[in-house]
């Protein structure tokens, strides 16, 4: 935690190129064909003498290549040595000068090539009945007047024939659904290598389901508060760090002799006002500066919760990291400056921070908002600015998608101390304000939702090395699942495995963490260079997918110019961070309905809902947002602004 396809061919056949290849002879060619039998078996006579002047072997009449005797076609052109009868369906006999090739052997009717494609469909051997193959034979039985020989080689061919006809019968129809397979699987997914990929999600969903936590997970820990993460977000400038570090002192969780040395330095420093925000901007940097700029951790305890505080940047140049650390957030504080002028520039659409911070926790799941509208002393306690302000802000907070009965609205001083962790002692202030003070407000919010019947999944927010006694731990979220000492979890990307050292839970060794804690993990077993942020913690049986090509339904924000393909952007997920290219706009999406209205749009512009895919430089971890909500939620910037929000529909 910081401190801070492939396509196969198709071989389609014109119709048209079919028929002529079997549209039968007419009469008038029938009588010419008569004639050129009656001469071919008159030259075949002619040849029989020379035949027979050597004995043992026969002359080709095309390349007069002499031939052994047993051979019954030509070993070099493929000519058989006897011409074979074709009889048409009108009961025409036609002489032929078979090739060899064409004769069809088995193995060419088990290939797609044109050539089985025609006599399949011409003589729709996959559909032959017993039937149809004795009218065959009778039809093959009617042979020339013509020598015992050629007799005899009749008779060889049309056994042979039947007996391709049967035996590709079997075969023709294993091809013909084969073919219908391979249409239907063309049609699911497009290619082989998608079969593959949709049957291995398919193949981890149906373990994901059957997946039953052990008996200690679902064991309930007595005298412990539930852990509640909340963010502090807003403007910078208005008052986070203040607020934050006041509630801790108030709350016990820094003492007076620690604010004393804070109030000390911050004075040397010509920041006097500045020592409670000095509680948590521990670097000298941000000091000297006197913003924060990482998100910074704290903790403290209510009534019903126990509260891990992340203050986040409110500067500009810092939201990566406040994306980095505040999306753990189970519920947030946006806080808004009161006095006049700093509030509208907090609104402000080109530079200000609170319009993007809400933005940017509505896209983190959170739907629980405190809004405390700070420095409320400023403004001599203006009921007037405060409905202002609650009426201004209220109407965009609508528009994020946040609901009125999720939002609490709650005027605070955090200089004055002013409803904090009790009412309002100012009667300005509690003149007019009956609602709940801060602490109150924050125990009044709906505990979230814990799963620890799925699978193991750790975000790693920070980690922490010792290389001299080769330990590592890591810091984040425990999203789904739990841990406990002793366990085998997997780290990925690397994909190395590693045993569960100890834990440790508010700087506290606990045995067990679950769901939605917040945790250092100390491994043992594994190379501390393959830990990183940005990686993740899972079961061992039940690895998190890592890709750079991903399909992502986003929504536009305020972009200043509009986004095209090509366009070269900051991708953020988790605490994980890339760059990435936009290589294909799939289509717009109807905002109310989120139908396709518009299908390969040339760009995107500001408040549109679109599919893209986008191409990443390094590979990240990452789910599907229907598997895993935490490892599915994706941030776009390009111009030191977040340009869109979205989540991950496929991963490719």
């Amino acid at each position: 935690m910081p401190r801070k396809v492939k396509y196969g061919v198709d071989f389609d056949i014109d119709e048209e190129d079919d028929d002529d290849v079997w549209t039968d002879y007419s009469d008038n060619e029938s009588n010419v064909e008569v004639e050129e039998i009656e001469n071919t078996f008159k030259a075949d006579d002619c040849t029989k003498a020379d035949d027979c002047t050597k004995a043992g072997i026969w002359r080709c009449s095309i390349c007069t290549f002499d031939n052994d005797e047993g051979i019954v076609a030509c070993d070099i052109c493929g000519v058989f040595r006897h011409p074979m009868v074709n009889i048409h369906s009108n009961g025409n006999k036609e002489a032929a000068v078979p090739n060899k090739f064409n004769a069809c052997p088995s193995d060419d009717f088990v290939s797609s090539s044109n050539h089985f494609s025609k006599v399949t469909l011409k003589d729709n051997f996959e559909e032959l009945s017993s039937s149809e193959v004795v009218r065959n034979k009778e039809k093959l039985n009617v042979k020339p007047k013509t020598s015992e020989l050629e007799s005899s080689f009749v008779q060889l061919e049309k056994d042979e024939q039947l007996s391709i006809c049967e035996n590709t019968r079997s075969s023709a129809v294993e091809a013909k659904s084969e073919n219908m397979m391979c249409s239907l699987d063309k049609q699911s997914v497009g290619a082989d290598s998608k079969c593959s990929t949709n049957q291995i999600k398919a193949e981890i969903a149906t373990r994901r389901s059957q997946y039953r936590p052990e008996k200690w997970m679902n064991g309930n820990q007595e005298g412990t508060l539930m852990q509640l993460n909340l963010a502090i977000v807003g403007h910078v400038d208005s008052g986070k760090s203040t607020l934050s570090g006041r509630l801790l002192n108030l709350l016990g969780r820094i003492s007076e002799k620690e604010m004393r040395k804070f109030e000390k330095e911050a004075k040397l420093k010509g920041k006097g006002s500045f020592a409670y925000a000095w509680a948590l901007d521990e670097s000298a940097e941000e000091r000297e500066r006197g913003i924060t700029m990482t998100v910074a951790v704290a903790y403290f305890s209510s009534k019903k919760y126990h509260v891990v505080v992340l203050d986040s940047p409110g500067h500009r140049d810092f939201v990566p990291n406040m994306i980095n650390g505040a999306n753990q957030a189970d519920a947030a504080i946006l806080v808004i400056d009161a006095s006049v002028g700093a509030f509208e520039a907090g609104m402000d659409g080109s530079r200000g921070q609170t319009r993007e911070h809400a933005q940017l926790i509505r896209s983190f799941g959170v739907d629980q908002v405190i809004v405390a509208i700070n420095k409320i002393d400023v403004v001599e306690y203006s009921k007037e600015r405060f409905d202002s302000i609650k009426g201004q802000l209220g109407a965009f907070l609508r528009g994020c998608g946040f609901k009125d009965s999720f939002l609490t609205w709650v005027p605070i001083s955090a200089m004055e101390n002013q409803n904090l962790v009790t009412a309002a002692s100012d009667v300005r202030l509690s003149s007019w304000y009956k609602g709940p003070f801060l602490l109150d407000a924050v125990d009044s919010l709906q505990p979230p939702i814990r799963d620890v019947s799925k699978p193991l999944i750790m975000p790693i927010c920070d980690v922490i090395k010792s290389r001299s006694v080769g330990q590592v731990a890591a810091n984040g979220k425990v999203e789904a699942g739990a841990l406990r000492c002793g366990l085998k979890v997997l780290v990925m990307p690397s994909g190395d495995s590693a045993t569960v050292r100890s834990l440790e839970r508010d700087s506290q060794p606990c045995d067990i963490a679950k769901a939605g804690d917040n945790v250092v993990v100390c491994l043992q077993g594994i190379d501390v260079s393959h830990v990183m942020a940005g990686g993740v913690l899972c079961h061992p049986d039940f690895p998190v997918a890592v890709a750079t090509h991903l399909e992502l339904k986003v929504l536009m924000l305020d972009v200043a110019a509009p986004v095209l393909v090509g366009s070269q952007m900051e991708f953020h997920i988790h605490h994980s961070q890339e760059a990435a290219t936009v290589v294909r706009i799939l289509s717009l999406l109807d905002s109310k309905t989120g139908k396709v209205s518009k299908k390969a749009p040339r760009c995107l512009t500001a408040k549109q809902s679109a599919l893209i895919e986008v191409m990443l430089d390094g590979a990240v971890c990452v789910e599907e947002f229907a598997n895993c909500r935490a490892l599915g939620r994706v941030f776009l910037r390009a111009y030191g602004k977040t340009a869109a929000v979205g989540i991950v529909t496929r991963v490719l």
